[in-house]
């Protein structure tokens, strides 16, 4: 079965005569094949969707499923909207539409985008999770199935899994993608990102979805580096060995990297996160508590009941912190192209009750930061692990830069997911 390809691939295919539905039909038929192995799709049309045409014409793409398609049912991972079709694409899907994009079908995402997960399996080792809560986006990318897919991230849903699956994760700065038409899970925290297979993918679809050119790091200019190297006794020691080595190889090669020590900026951020995800919660999920109990997670009932019993005073207080912290950040990076850090404890967690640990995430979704995540190594059990660049808030198009500039000494894992 073929593979979906890069951005640039199907340009030149395209280019060279290639009829754009002859690419998108393999791969639905590729997504059909795949599925009862994976389980990343909450909705496959029966036949394979038209292919546009625009830029990204042939480009196929998956729909994190609490992202509204006016097409295709979204449910957001919940039984409580089963079936449910939205009456407009969301903002972002739209723009995708126009570009030429096709929308292949909708991507498992947790339970409202928070703990409770799907039946989505990664594909290197179909018995370790493969992230959330955009499970189902990171698992086609790395499948080969779409070649951009969509999620979101409100910690660590897009960071982390295209960690655990071997992919590249982009989280741009807050309200740098439209959320118009996503489902929110907190207001305040809510991102849109891409996942795809190289740097230049996410470069060039973030472009042209807002419109911007992309940037270039000046050729002459060694990379500049902070390093916030990961607590030991925490990671994973084949996490904190590829952390320590790639440090190493960018010294060699002439980047510049320095050591940061950022306890005294991160250390409310977890109390932060925990504040406005349930305050917010509990004012989005709060009816359906009441009406429908018997249709939520366990998880979704907590964190209502726990944002229920947050004060306004609380959550106002977050806010401020958020936005002071944020600040500090975007200071502490000046003269930096990017930070370098940990996207996850390790490897995916074996089994599918959990999605991971999202500590090394949720900092720079507080933050606003645009944060890339880089799947550089393999565990010796054959699983991924990643990396993870972090900007300052606003600079999205010059982190991608420093991103490839970056695998220009780090490249990228060359093999594949060992699928049927």
């Amino acid at each position: 079965m073929p593979k979906a390809g890069t951005i640039a691939e199907i340009q030149a295919a395209i280019a060279g005569g290639a009829d754009p539905q002859g690419l998108v039909t393999p791969l639905w038929e590729r997504a059909c094949a795949l599925e009862p192995e994976l389980c990343a799709f909450a909705h496959l049309p029966e036949s394979a969707p038209a292919a546009g045409s625009g830029p990204l014409a042939g480009v196929t793409v998956g729909v994190k499923d609490l992202i509204d398609t006016a097409d295709m049912p979204t449910a957001y991972g919940s039984p409580i909207h089963a079936g449910h079709r939205p009456t407009a694409d969301a903002e972002i899907v739209s723009r995708l539409r126009a570009l030429g994009a096709t929308v292949l079908g909708k991507t498992v995402t947790t339970e409202f985008a928070w703990r409770h997960p799907g039946p989505t399996r990664n594909p290197w080792n179909r018995g370790h999770t493969p992230g959330g809560s955009s499970s189902g986006s990171a698992a086609a990318v790395a499948a080969g199935i779409v070649t951009l897919a969509l999620g979101t991230q409100t910690l660590g849903s897009v960071i982390r899994p295209a960690a655990f699956c071997g992919v590249v994760g982009f989280k741009p700065s807050f309200g740098a993608l439209p959320r118009g038409g996503v489902h929110p899970l907190c207001g305040a925290l809510d991102h849109v990102g891409l996942f795809a297979r190289a740097v230049g993918d996410v470069e060039t679809a973030f472009a042209l979805l807002t419109e911007a050119k992309p940037s270039a790091r000046a050729g002459s200019e060694p990379l500049r580096l902070a390093a916030l190297a990961p607590p030991n006794d925490v990671v994973s020691p084949d996490q904190a060995a590829l952390f320590d080595a790639t440090r190493r190889s960018l010294a060699d090669a002439g980047a510049i990297i320095e050591p940061v020590e950022a306890s005294d900026m991160l250390e409310r951020i977890p109390a932060i996160a925990d504040t406005l995800i349930a305050y917010e919660a509990a004012q989005i999920f709060g009816e359906l508590r009441e009406v429908k109990p018997d249709m939520m997670s366990g998880h979704l009932t907590a964190l209502v009941d726990a944002g229920r019993a947050t004060s306004e005073a609380a959550y106002r207080d977050a806010l401020a912190v958020q936005s002071d912290r944020r600040q500090a950040f975007s200071e502490r990076m000046k003269g930096y192209d990017a930070l370098l850090a940990v996207p996850a404890i390790g490897e995916a967690p074996a089994g599918l009750a959990s999605t991971g640990d999202a500590r090394f995430c949720a900092p720079w979704t507080v933050l606003d930061a645009p944060a890339v995540s880089l799947p550089v190594g393999l565990s010796p059990s054959g699983l991924p692990l990643g990396l993870q660049l972090v900007g300052r808030p606003g600079a999205d198009l010059p982190l991608l830069a420093t991103a490839k500039d970056f695998c220009a000494v780090v490249p990228l894992i060359a093999s594949a997911p060992p699928l049927p």
